[in-house]
């Protein structure tokens, strides 16, 4: 295990573009090429000459990852060919390391062991070295168990699953399990040690009992085309979890993807740093205790009660898509404080935490029945689109912040209900205006703002029903007046995009800046 700096360390350099990216290939001593760190069909891809947000240098130093633990000598592996009843190491490739007693196979040393075959109701087991990195390549592997996890990781300095390049592999556990003891694996893929998952080829894991993917120490998703499906947790790790390429997608009863270490200091984050992740979850979409971070990549969460949850939520770029029952974005846990300033309407009417949003770059849309983006601190952005088609209900708002809501930079579309609309604070150096219309406008409303000369600076359009919209962009100058327009013609992407007034109706106008309960741009 290498040691670790807090998550400050991840949160100040998602600001900034690496040098390096995820992914890299070796070559072995037989000159047999190990690739497979990159995905094709990944959202961001290193081998495509794509820089990531968070360098490997900073990652080898706050996580296990090394690109080298995608490389070994292919002449060395140990074969292992999986049969019920008949589980066999082939012949010239024998490995004292290897055990076979019935359908468990045990391994018990450093090395790379190539997986092939199905055990209808059996069990895989490392049960290595402290320090030892245990290789295991899924080359066309199924395994399935009836009386608890098919692949478990008890002992590893840390466990890398590759999957072979245009193999498809399953594990599968059962939905009752023999063992229930409180340290006893509860996920169909589970790892007392770190784990890092890569390869080109694909993996669906189900887990029947509990969690689909669980590391006790700290996971990465270097690459993979992965499907999950679960009955609790979809992808835990709880030191970290990290995806750096790939495609994932998770089905899960409870949360999707997580880090939930709450007992170490400057452990339980996230972070999304290339590739793609969909996750439909019944609670949390994406979740951290400590700090989620979204620095490249994709991100999908379709379906959560709250999509994105943690004390500290970094979103410095990539594209981030959020639907929830409940918030959107939620900044809520850990340590209390007070803060005395507060954003506009609604915000710093409650206590301010020390919970924090900072939105520097990338793309968020949200579309919440709950809060849109929460934050139960202060909340910044100074870059990047924010878009939040929120509640319509009058008991929640689109924008919810406890301290300050300061907007520096970016674009900012907040559509929703008009009960408890919150806006930019005084510290706010971006201009935006405030629109409450008298009755809500059905979805698919086309709102635009015009300048003085009658220049269209704003296009937006509905995604739900909206009574009110904070809109703040470069284009918005404080005190300048600007008249409103619903209908006209509009293209855009996320709701935001551009238009012009033909066929559009006058509504109003407002005075960007000036941010005052039910102001509107007329009588509709």
């Amino acid at each position: 295990m290498k040691s670790f700096r807090t998550y400050l360390s991840v949160t100040a350099l998602a600001l900034a573009v690496g040098l390096a990216g995820c992914s890299a290939a070796g070559t072995s001593s037989t000159g047999t090429s190990i690739t497979g760190a990159t995905s094709s069909n990944s959202g961001t891809s290193a081998a495509a000459g794509t820089a990531e947000a968070v360098s490997l240098d900073t990652l080898a130093a706050d996580t296990h990852y090394d690109a080298d633990d995608l490389t070994w000598d292919a002449a060395s592996e140990v074969a292992v060919t999986l049969a019920d009843g008949a589980s066999s190491v082939a012949a010239g490739t024998s490995s004292d390391a290897v055990k076979v007693d019935g359908d468990t196979v045990t391994i018990s040393a450093a090395g790379a062991y190539r997986l092939s075959g199905s055990l209808s109701d059996g069990q895989v087991v490392v049960a290595a070295g402290e320090e030892d990195v245990v290789r295991i390549i899924l080359d066309g592997a199924e395994i399935s168990s009836s009386t608890g996890s098919p692949f478990v990781v008890q002992s590893a300095n840390e466990a890398v699953v590759f999957l072979a390049d245009g193999t498809s592999n399953a594990l599968s556990d059962a939905s009752t399990y023999t063992d229930t003891a409180e340290d006893a694996p509860n996920a169909a893929l589970y790892s007392q040690s770190d784990l890092t998952i890569a390869g080109s080829g694909s993996l669906a894991v189900d887990g029947n009992f509990n969690d689909g993917i669980s590391s006790k120490d700290g996971l990465v998703l270097a690459s993979g085309n992965v499907t999950v499906d679960a009955t609790d947790d979809g992808i835990v790790g709880k030191d970290y979890a990290v995806l750096l390429d790939g495609a994932y997608q998770v089905t899960a009863g409870d949360d999707g993807f997580k880090s939930d270490n709450e007992e170490d200091e400057g452990r339980g984050w996230v972070l999304i740093n290339g590739g793609t992740l969909n996750v439909s979850a019944a609670d949390d979409g994406i979740k951290a205790f400590n700090t989620l971070t979204i620095a490249a990549g994709t991100a999908t969460v379709e379906e959560s009660e709250e999509g994105l949850e943690a004390q500290h939520i970094v979103i410095s770029g990539g594209t981030a898509s959020v639907t929830s029952n409940d918030d959107g974005v939620n900044a809520s846990g850990g340590s209390t404080g007070t803060s005395s300033q507060g954003g506009g309407m609604g915000g710093g009417e409650m206590a301010a935490g020390d919970y924090t949003v900072e939105i520097s770059g990338g793309s968020l849309t949200i579309n919440s029945q709950g809060d849109g983006l929460d934050s139960n601190g202060d909340a910044t952005i100074t870059g990047g689109t924010v878009v939040v088609n929120g509640p319509t209900n009058d008991g929640n708002g689109a924008l919810d912040v406890n301290g300050e809501l300061v907007v520096d930079g970016g674009t900012v579309a907040a559509a929703g209900s008009a009960g408890m609309a919150v806006t930019p604070g005084t510290s706010s150096s971006q201009s935006g205006v405030q629109l409450t219309f008298g009755s809500a406008l059905p979805a698919g409303t086309t709102i635009q703002l015009a300048d003085s000369s009658g220049a269209v600076v704003a296009t937006f359009v509905t995604a739900k029903q909206a009574a009110s919209l904070v809109f703040s962009s470069a284009a918005i100058t404080a005190g300048g007046e600007y008249t409103v327009y619903t209908g006209g013609t509009a293209q855009v992407t996320a709701g935001i995009g551009e238009g012009t007034l033909d066929g559009a109706q006058e509504q109003g106008t407002v005075t960007a800046g000036e941010y005052t309960a039910a102001r509107g741009p007329g009588g509709r």
